[in-house]
């Protein structure tokens, strides 16, 4: 999710479309709030680790 959200705000800065930027923006966030909660030992989606 961290690398999906990193490509679609690199899309939207180069093709300056304000929608592509808000949703990479939201799945990298989203993606590092996972990463974040895997971590620290929660399970995330009946996981023991989020990659």
């Amino acid at each position: 999710m961290i690398v999906i959200g990193l490509v679609l705000l690199l899309l939207g800065l180069l093709f300056k479309v304000s929608i592509l930027w808000t949703l990479g923006l939201i799945v990298l966030v989203v993606g590092l709030v996972l990463l974040l909660a895997g971590s620290m030992g929660r399970k995330v989606g009946g996981r023991s680790h989020y990659w």
